[in-house]
């Protein structure tokens, strides 16, 4: 039990997949300009990353590696991340148009959203059982989800500042990020 528990841990904060292995920092910079969105866009990943690493972690072990055809897994795993980007995106389409719209070209963007594809094949090399997969994959989104809401509501405070016009924008945005990336890299001092 406590091994799962440091699997979760290790996943959304000493190896926090946006700020220490830095994958998924388009959607992370793009959609965490509003609060609202960052929120939404990390449940959203938290459904496809878990979910994905499930199917991923069942496809790999009963159907891949047993018939000798481990070396398509990229491809398997990209062609499981698209359906359930899928069905997400149609969800909120149906359910609630206002954080459909607001996600924008992000939402489908999570197919190709290198965390999410990152994490299916870090579970296989890592040699994880099905369990220790969706909790590796559940933890690191939530991680995801920490670092976009943390980095929407330091954006949402910087924006009510007054900065000097050389900092406005994209270089604060990326100060901040590099601040938080410093500030989880304190993470990795945890003795698990």
């Amino acid at each position: 039990m406590n091994n799962l528990i440091l699997i979760i841990i290790a996943s959304a904060l000493i190896n926090n997949v946006v700020l220490s292995q830095f994958l998924g920092i388009c959607s992370f910079l793009g959609v965490s300009k509003q609060m609202k969105a960052s929120a939404s866009l990390g449940g959203a990943v938290i459904f496809v990353i878990t979910i994905a690493s499930a199917v991923a972690s069942l496809l790999y072990d009963y159907v891949l590696a047993p018939l000798g055809l481990d070396y398509m897994k990229t491809i398997v795993f990209i062609l499981v991340i698209a359906a359930l980007v899928q069905i997400v995106e149609m969800f909120l389409k149906k359910t609630s148009p206002g954080i459909y719209r607001a996600l924008g070209i992000y939402l489908p963007l999570i197919t190709t959203n290198c965390a999410v594809l990152g994490v299916a094949l870090t579970n296989v090399q890592d040699g994880y059982n099905f369990i220790e997969s969706v909790l590796s994959g559940f933890g690191t989104a939530v991680g995801y989800t920490i670092a976009i809401v943390l980095l929407a509501s330091i954006r949402t405070r910087i924006h009510e500042e007054d900065l000097p016009a050389p900092l406005r924008g994209a270089p604060i945005v990326l100060i901040s990020a590099a601040l938080m990336s410093i500030a989880f890299m304190g993470f990795s001092g945890l003795s698990l």
